[in-house]
């Protein structure tokens, strides 16, 4: 085994899509890539599996403390004797490095940790997270190198501390046949969700989330006259009966909705690295409305509209602006889908992990 991939779980979130998007595309292409979750199920655990995956968990549940799983990854790496283990987000990078302490295998595996947000605020979350990332930096001299998927996000965890001995970016990529403009879906979908052809539908990927911006945008919607919001992510059912929105909660269709729609809205407050709805929705054609949180700038350009976080009569403008120009939405959705063809189709994202990955193990083959 060459590359053993560690991640937290394998829910619908976007470094889960990624690490499945990454293995899946590998796999196909005669690799053997092996992935191990933290805590069991998931649907990308579904998704890889499908593809032919080898995909194992260490039977975590979220909240509960268990250093069994720590002795269970490292027999695993003992056994498996991967030349490289690449580890997805802070939970998993934690395990990743004391198992591969304890499999003996320190000096042989490359370890690399994968950052996936930016500016967390810590003070919204719970104190084990808290502590988890306070142990990441102090422990990160200690891995091979940390991948973070943003720019935002290699600068803010150097303010918190992390000294790794390498850091690369490696943005998020997406597939471009998987996202595309759908004509026809967009008819089929607008009909099943009782929306009319000339409606101003806007969507929001995101679970529901303090860092993700809801506030912001329940704010804006009564300001911004006739538009109606999907929003689909974990626990979007709450929003059930606010003005302007239609909650689906967590889907895995997200393709096809967006093709329903006129515009994608982001309004996170903070931590968003590289967001994949971003991405996502640029590849289906669609123009973006993003607050300046990580890389939103950077990756929409000038496909779309950057506005300041947490500003609901900003957000509000922003939409009204693409609810009352037909051709700029138009203009604007072309040049998303080209920027995204351009710099962040997913081969790219996948040729930049395996140059990593195959300089990093390298030496483990000269040696075995």
């Amino acid at each position: 085994m060459t590359v053993m991939h560690v991640i937290t779980g394998l829910g619908t979130g976007g470094a889960e899509r990624m690490l499945a998007n990454l293995c899946i595309a590998q796999q196909q292409n005669g690799a053997s890539p092996a992935v191990i979750s933290l805590s069991p199920g998931g649907s990308q655990r579904a998704r890889m599996q499908g593809a032919g995956v080898v995909v194992h968990d260490l039977g975590l549940r979220r909240g509960i403390p268990n250093p069994l799983g720590l002795f269970r990854l490292a027999k695993i790496i003992r056994h498996e004797k991967p030349a490289v283990i690449q580890s997805w987000m802070y939970h998993a990078d934690l395990v990743a490095l004391l198992s591969l302490w304890l499999s003996g295998r320190r000096s042989r595996t490359r370890l690399y940790w994968g950052v996936r947000c930016s500016d967390v605020d810590l003070g919204a979350y719970s104190l084990s997270l808290r502590v988890v990332v306070r142990l990441c930096a102090l422990l990160s001299q200690f891995s091979d190198g940390v991948v973070y998927n943003s720019q935002a996000g290699r600068i803010a965890h150097r303010k918190l501390g992390y000294q790794s001995r390498r850091s690369v970016v490696v943005d998020n990529g997406f597939d471009t046949g998987d996202f595309a403009p759908d004509m026809a879906g967009r008819k089929q979908v607008r009909q099943e969700l009782g929306l009319s052809e000339d409606a101003f539908v806007i969507a929001m990927v995101a679970r529901y989330d303090t860092m993700k911006g809801y506030d912001t945008l329940l704010a804006a919607l009564p300001r911004s006259r006739d538009a109606v919001c999907l929003v689909i992510g974990a626990g979007t059912e709450a929003l059930a009966g606010k003005t302007g929105v239609v909650p689906l909660g967590e889907r895995h269709d997200i393709p096809r909705l967006l093709s329903a729609v006129d515009a994608l809205v982001s309004p996170s407050h903070f931590g968003e690295g590289f967001s994949n709805a971003i991405g996502e929705a640029m590849a289906s054609g669609l123009p973006v409305v993003a607050t300046d949180v990580g890389d939103a700038a950077r990756i929409v350009g000038d496909a779309g509209l950057i506005v300041p976080p947490r500003d609901p009569d900003a957000l509000a403008s922003a939409l009204a602006k693409l609810r009352d120009d037909a051709v700029l939405r138009r203009s604007l959705g072309e040049k998303a889908r080209a920027q995204i063809e351009r710099s962040f189709g997913l081969r790219r994202s996948i040729d930049a992990f395996e140059a990593l990955h195959n300089a990093a193990a390298a030496p483990e083959k000269a040696t075995s």
